[in-house]
């Protein structure tokens, strides 16, 4: 049994959670409680972890220390690797947890981490989590690592083992927890996938302060078989499923811009501050107004808020420290009305030079449609999202130094935050437009204005995602209670703004349904975009229906090629 942690000790714990994270990646995956097989928590956990470990042992290589790095530079140079190869929300959060390892290892000062240094670690991992979120929910990963660290603090006395093992109950408690903590994990019958992750590398740490080869993942095995609610238990529950409960989604609960939102934007940069005084201003600007970002440290942060006053904004940054590059956009001043564009055709083709823009894609047919709008694409989908390094390196090659990114995906939003806060280092700005689907990235595109600040051009693009109502049309891959019923594996689902409104068993019939229900408050424009399980015919048979039902709208047909969803609908 160890008494404290060697350099050797933690690559091996690395390791050790790396291999949980293969093995039980499609248990956490299934943990989804969304009917349709697109939450990958599990896979973005593994996919996260093993880039970074390979991007650690290349860069320890390099530096001729493969072997022989210490304590603090495996456990940094992780931290820093991990934040780059983050793949989806919970990839972020992961590296916000190791994170908060490392800087306790590298504080310490010490070549081995004792049972304080470890317990100092759960701490700040815990720390860094909530952090990494404007508004934390409970029932999630936070909660989790707020747990183990409490009770890791609880046990230092008694040294390392006793520190891991009660951290590992504690977890496992939590984790149990969570069901009830959260609505739709509730209803579903699950724990909160991220959570899931965060306790199987508790584990593999106490594997290796035990010495202890065996398979890390039995902690795990008590909830496989609880990844759905049983038919029989539906008459007794009810409520909302949607796409973000336990997916290891961010558990903030925060809105995009919406055009009826605060007035102004408001961002700049901010130094001669400290974590305490950045945590104070995240408060108060988060009381200001909404679609907060403060992402940066320990000596450089970037600001961005929506707000209606802007110099109480400006003058929370002053008290928190010294801020410069203040940019401020009226967003009433930017042609305003009705948002136009959205098409294949009117999408506008962004120049090389100057502005550039990064899009991640689903489906070759969007990736190509992307690409000749002059975008820079990254492939990026359910099992294969772009990871903040990737998004980085498109960055890069873009060669300019704003960049505009179109996540395109709600579980690509963190990543693409974390992309920004790393680029910014480097003297680019990124500049993160919220699109949390195709139709509203397309549409976000169209409103692009070459001759514009890339200031100016993110917020228009950010009203241009804001205001396309967007659905899907999806086939069931298991059991789930829905908000428009139970369903069973097969059935054809309508969604509009992630929430399942309709079960049913034809996908024209469907998707009928919810492109009237997305014009129910009108529009100009509407966007089918047909998937790679798309039947033939089906989009262009289904956009003829949508002209014959309104003549006052025009349809808009792409063949995207994005897995999952057979359609995806927009209108504007």
């Amino acid at each position: 049994m160890l008494e404290a942690l060697s350099a050797v000790d933690a690559r091996r714990w690395a390791v050790l959670t790396r291999a949980a994270f293969a093995a039980r990646r499609a248990e956490i995956d299934a943990l989804n409680v969304y009917p349709v097989p697109d939450g990958d928590t599990g896979t973005n956990l593994y996919l996260s972890l093993d880039a970074a470990l390979d991007s650690v042992r290349t860069e320890h290589e390099k530096a001729g220390i493969l072997g022989d790095a210490s304590l603090a530079q495996e456990c940094t140079a992780m931290a820093r690797s991990l934040l780059l190869t983050a793949r989806g929300n919970s990839g972020v959060i992961l590296s916000q947890l190791v994170r908060g390892f490392a800087e306790a290892i590298a504080e310490s000062g010490k070549d081995v981490a004792d049972a304080a240094i470890i317990a100092d670690g759960l701490e700040r991992a815990s720390q860094r989590a909530y952090a990494s979120v404007t508004r934390p929910a409970e029932g999630t990963i936070l909660t989790v690592a707020r747990a183990a660290a409490a009770a890791g603090a609880a046990a230092v006395e008694r040294g390392l083992a006793a520190v891991a093992e009660d951290a590992l109950d504690a977890a496992t408690e939590a984790l149990k927890a969570t069901t009830s903590q959260l609505p739709a994990l509730e209803r579903a019958g699950v724990v909160d996938a991220g959570a899931a992750g965060y306790l199987l590398l508790l584990e593999a740490l106490a594997r290796v302060v035990h010495q202890d080869d065996t398979h890390v993942g039995e902690r795990m095995e008590v909830f496989a078989d609880h990844s759905m609610r049983r038919r029989e238990d539906w008459s007794h529950a009810g409520g909302v499923v949607t796409p973000t409960g336990a997916t290891g989604g961010s558990p903030t609960g925060e809105g995009d811009l919406v055009l009826d939102g605060p007035a102004y934007e408001v961002m700049y940069l901010l130094r001669d501050s400290d974590e305490e005084r950045v945590a104070t201003l995240r408060d108060s600007l988060d009381r200001l107004g909404d679609s907060l970002l403060v992402v940066g440290g320990p000596d450089l942060w970037n600001i961005h808020v929506h707000v209606d006053d802007v110099g109480a904004a400006v003058e929370a940054g002053i008290d928190a420290g010294r801020p410069y590059r203040v940019r401020v956009t009226h967003f009433a001043g930017q042609g305003g009305g009705a948002v136009q564009g959205g098409r294949a055709d009117q999408v506008a083709r962004v120049p090389a030079a100057g502005v550039a823009v990064v899009a991640c894609a689903a489906g070759p047919g969007l990736a190509e449609l992307f690409e000749q709008a002059g975008a820079h694409v990254v492939s990026s989908g359910p099992g294969k999202r772009a990871s903040a390094g990737q998004l980085l390196d498109a960055a890069r090659a873009a060669h300019a130094l704003e960049v505009i990114v179109l996540p395109n995906d709600g579980d690509t939003v963190m990543a693409a935050e974390a992309a920004a806060s790393a680029a910014e280092q480097e003297g680019v700005t990124l500049h993160i437009v919220r699109s949390r689907t195709a139709v509203q990235g397309l549409a976000a595109l169209a409103v692009f204005d070459a001759s514009a600040s890339a200031s100016r051009n993110a917020s228009q693009m950010s009203h241009a995602a804001a205001a396309t109502r967007h659905g899907a049309v999806a086939v069931a891959s298991k059991q789930a209670l829905t908000s428009a019923g139970p369903c069973e594996p097969g059935d054809v689902l309508g969604a509009v703004a992630g929430d399942v409104v309709i079960v049913g068993d034809d996908l024209e019939a469907v998707a009928i349904d919810v492109v009237a229900r997305l014009l129910s408050s009108g529009g100009e424009i509407v966007t089918v975009i047909g998937g790679a399980d798309a039947p033939p015919g089906l989009t262009e048979s289904l956009g003829a229906r949508i002209e014959r039902g309104h003549r006052d709208v025009e349809v808009s047909l792409i063949d995207g090629g994005q897995p999952h969803y057979p359609l995806l609908l927009g209108v504007e």
